[in-house]
């Protein structure tokens, strides 16, 4: 190998190490985790016996009849699966299958499911929630929690998100 060779061999290892030291200098940080989609670290507990569930319904469909607005509860237990559910004089026949599912992505999830909605509507990576099985991106589910325990889901549907978020909370509020 000729000497104008080698240098310019050696000139550019040189140029392209140097390049590729710019190149991960200027890579972006690693996008930080939208709070919003960050799992409860509670554990489950036992499942919400039928007493409570009836409670936490009741308080929830009152809240539901303050704002005026008919809705359907559902409670589920720990594993998702509905342990009571009562639908309002009036209120819309699909919240029948809507609650059980914002009750489910709740528990399952470890999260409200306002979580969901608030992750996913900036876009970007957040989108990846839509493809969660059974993950629902509507407000109006929440873990049911007692003693720093998940016990299991609640679920309203008939309002717009807030309102039925609004009773959700005022359902899970009894049993703290």
């Amino acid at each position: 190998m000729s000497k104008s060779a080698l240098r310019f061999a050696i000139g550019l290892s040189i140029a392209l190490a140097g390049s590729a030291a710019h190149a991960q200098a200027q890579a972006p940080a690693s996008t930080p985790v939208n709070p919003a989609a960050q799992m409860s670290p509670l554990e489950y507990g036992a499942i919400i016996s039928n007493a409570n569930a009836k409670k936490v319904a009741a308080a929830a469909l009152a809240e539901a009849a303050k704002m005026g607005v008919p809705m359907i509860v559902a409670i589920t237990d720990t594993s998702g699966n509905v342990v009571y559910q009562e639908r309002q004089d009036a209120a819309i026949l699909g919240g029948t299958l809507v609650a059980p599912q914002k009750a489910r992505s709740a528990v399952l999830y470890k999260r409200p499911t306002k979580a969901f909605e608030d992750a996913i509507a900036p876009g970007g990576v957040g989108i990846r929630f839509l493809r969660l099985e059974g993950a629902v991106p509507i407000e109006g589910g929440l873990p049911i929690i007692v003693d720093n325990k998940i016990i299991g889901g609640i679920g309203m549907s008939g309002g717009t998100g807030v309102q039925d978020g609004l009773a959700a909370k005022a359902g899970v509020d009894t049993l703290k």
